[in-house]
């Protein structure tokens, strides 16, 4: 596979910091966005359309908001679909629905060329160092091939089986990520009305049984004030939690713990913090606690 011309489409929060460390790698990039000005923000060549990097590029990374964005990017009108060549790659990096996604990687075989599924999970710091962890979804051996670029901006890559596989692995993660951070934000809350010190709190909890993800890496700066803008939206946080409770359905399995951070990021959004880091689901809990603020 050739790797002298990569595109990306989708230069986002997370696109946006992969292009960056794939440009600062020596590697060239042609990027696209519905923004304009989004890939020289980046440092990637612009290209005026998705068709002009279909025609351009043999690898293809997508990084977009969910299954329906990258329908559209794949199945529009102007969109890859339409343009790929046999022997492309397309990458999509996106949290999406398995079922979406073993559905389009059928279309890309019935031309010839491949979609790799591929979650990742380390948020924008990581994504800025270039540390994240990938999940890989399609053929054997493609997390090899496809090293060179993935080097750059992950540190772990572990290929989870066939087609989908990665998406469900990033859905799982997710899930587990919304509970903890939901959870625990209720419980620093009800710590600070309880009257407790919430630092110490946290050193009880990241030594005892509650430890999580959380309490070690989110709160400790949360209850200073730093909410470590950048990374997760409340309301992406909330179509994870959906297309968590989707696969589950799908696959039979009894769904039992999905309402509670359905619920918490839910109020965020209705509360108004939809846009905000997810991080934020504790001022909407505090919110609702008598107005109640944990870095306060």
């Amino acid at each position: 596979m050739s790797m002298q011309q990569i595109g990306f489409i989708g230069l986002g929060n997370m696109g946006g910091r992969m292009t960056r460390r794939l440009v600062a790698g020596g590697l060239s990039v042609r990027g696209f966005d519905v923004r304009a000005g989004q890939a020289e923000q980046f440092g990637a060549t612009p290209s005026s359309s998705i068709a002009q990097i279909a025609e351009a590029c043999d690898l293809i990374l997508l990084s977009l908001p969910d299954s329906h964005a990258v329908e559209e990017v794949v199945e529009g009108d102007a969109g890859l679909l339409a343009h790929c060549r046999a022997g492309q790659t397309i990458v999509d990096l996106s949290t999406a629905a398995p079922r979406s996604t073993r559905r389009l990687a059928a279309l890309f075989a019935e031309r010839s060329a491949v979609l790799v599924d591929a979650g990742i999970s380390g948020g924008a710091a990581a994504a800025d160092k270039g540390t994240l962890t990938l999940m890989i979804g399609g053929p054997a051996g493609v997390d090899r091939t496809l090293d060179p670029v993935f080097r750059h901006f992950a540190a772990k890559v572990v290929h989870m089986g066939a087609t989908g596989n990665g998406h469900a692995t990033k859905l799982l993660n997710n899930f587990l990520n919304a509970v903890t951070l939901a959870t625990t934000a209720e419980v620093m809350v009800a710590g600070r009305k309880a009257g407790l010190d919430l630092q110490q709190l946290l050193d009880v909890i990241n030594s005892s049984s509650g430890v999580n993800f959380a309490s070690l890496n989110r709160f400790p700066h949360i209850i200073r004030g730093n909410y470590l803008e950048g990374g997760l939206t409340g309301k992406l946080m909330t179509k994870d939690i959906v297309l968590y409770a989707e696969m589950a359905s799908e696959l039979g399995i009894a769904s039992l713990n999905a309402a509670g951070p359905l619920a918490s990021f839910g109020l965020g959004t209705a509360l108004g913090y939809g846009d905000q880091i997810s991080n934020r689901v504790v001022d909407a809990i505090g919110d609702v606690s008598g107005g109640v603020r944990v870095n306060g």
